[in-house]
């Protein structure tokens, strides 16, 4: 089948920063800042993302939340009712619920005991229908990154795409595998603006690629999938990286006094490593202690219906007055 992206009025007219009179996409002609469609193809936050990433803009697709563009590359990439992807639980869960909605199969692989990569497993269960393996790395809900040997593994052996979900990539002491990408043409990494940039209310979520998989990508997206407000607004604290860089050394910081202060409440049988901007902690009993917290007013996460996370609570990283509060009321309880 042949696939032709929709041509917008902006995609016929590129130069945005003209004066010109436009009388060509049936917009309204009465200026007050949003009466304009967006660029279709985000140049000015692509050539941006790139400069400081050390990538070409033509290796960029964003899209309206990461969900959008993890959804395109099922819409790209698997036949309905016939393919299959890889995914190891617990994990982020929309990728089972876009597997779902895509009619793929969707094989899951349970991570091993220390929360890694079952490598082995993971290949013998690919065939030749299976098109893609998600890992999320550092991971959701376990906080955990995946050891490079085992993601270089997988990439080298694994005949599909390689889709390595760096949402908490800026909190972890790993590098991003931005550095590798062109080293490897079946990695795909996404990544966001909602956690570590604090844009979650904006919905921008990245992905990275060959040309040749985000020129497949960029024929099925919506054509104006990002609206002008969101993109001036990533711009604006893509430019101040300093705001940025100190909240990320913040909630380092804030991570380690909560890592430590956790152990000494009694209830809590263990407490897991974290890569990302949130702890994952093991308690004696998570039904009672997630409402217990939310009597108080404070509302964390029960992941014990997640593979592995029996009892578990997930708790994000807030403000040193948030996670004070968090500390004194947990020792209480």
């Amino acid at each position: 089948m042949k696939m032709e992206a929709y041509s917008s009025a902006r995609d016929e007219f590129k130069d945005f920063d003209r004066k010109m009179v436009f009388l060509d996409a049936n917009e309204s002609p009465f200026e007050n800042g949003v009466n304009r469609y967006p660029d279709p193809k985000q140049q000015a936050v692509k050539a941006l993302l790139a400069k400081q990433n050390s990538v070409n803009p033509n290796q960029i697709l964003l899209g309206n939340g990461s969900d959008e563009v993890l959804d395109l590359l099922f819409r790209a990439f698997c036949e309905p009712n016939r393919d299959n992807v890889i995914t190891l639980p617990p994990t982020y869960g929309m990728y089972g619920v876009l597997a779902n909605l895509n009619a793929v199969e969707n094989r899951e692989i349970l991570l091993t005991a220390d929360f890694q990569p079952n490598t082995e497993l993971i290949l013998e269960n690919a065939d030749a229908n299976t098109r893609m393996l998600f890992l999320c790395s550092p991971n959701n809900p376990t906080a955990n990154s995946f050891s490079k040997e085992t993601v270089v593994t997988l990439i080298h052996n694994f005949n599909g795409l390689v889709v390595l979900d760096e949402a908490y990539i800026d909190f972890s002491e790993n590098e991003s595998w931005l550095s590798e990408l062109n080293a490897y043409p079946n990695l795909v990494i996404t990544q966001t603006l909602s956690k570590a940039y604090g844009l979650a209310g904006i919905r921008m979520g990245i992905l990275y690629a060959s040309p040749k998989i985000t020129a497949v990508l960029n024929k099925i997206k919506p054509p104006y999938n990002l609206n002008h407000l969101s993109q001036q607004k990533a711009l604006e604290v893509l430019t101040d990286r300093e705001i940025t860089g100190n909240r990320i050394t913040l909630i380092k910081a804030e991570k380690s006094r909560l890592l430590k202060q956790l152990l000494e409440v009694n209830f809590i049988d263990k407490v897991y490593p974290s890569d990302a901007n949130f702890i994952l902690i093991k308690v004696d009993n998570a039904d009672k202690r997630y409402n217990q917290l939310l009597e108080k007013g404070i509302v964390v996460r029960n992941r014990s219906n997640q593979a592995l996370c029996n009892n578990c609570l997930r708790i994000s990283i807030g403000t040193p007055e948030e996670n004070e509060l968090l500390i004194n009321t947990l020792k209480t309880l």
